[in-house]
């Protein structure tokens, strides 16, 4: 199928491509977990009030959403290195944007939307 060749890659490649997107994963997690860990010692260092309580709450759902935001677009990076056609690759890219789209949802209905 000509449609296939587009995507045939080296299995070499495929493989060093994966272990790119392991290894840019492993350094956001660290990065995450250093930018959390400032973040925590800022925040402790500020007098408890009820602007700071309001900070911290903030905090915790950026820190959530960029955590499962950086899950997913690994996921949706290594699910891309494996594409084998372009149906794959519109399957793939399907899935990740009703995955992204889903939480929109539920905080739109949540507001009254």
């Amino acid at each position: 199928m000509a449609q296939d060749s587009h995507l045939d890659m080296p299995q070499q490649l495929r493989e060093l491509t994966d272990r790119n997107v392991v290894q840019a994963r492993s350094a956001y997690i660290q990065f995450l977990g250093a930018m959390v860990q400032a973040t925590n010692m800022w925040l402790g260092a500020m007098p408890s009030n009820e602007m700071t309580s309001g900070m911290k709450v903030i905090h915790e759902w950026a820190v959530l959403f960029a955590k499962q935001n950086g899950e997913a677009c690994f996921a949706f990076a290594s699910e891309l290195v494996n594409a084998r056609n372009l149906q794959d690759v519109v399957g793939i890219q399907s899935r990740y944007a009703q995955t992204q789209m889903r939480p929109m949802r539920c905080r739109h209905k949540g507001s009254g939307g």
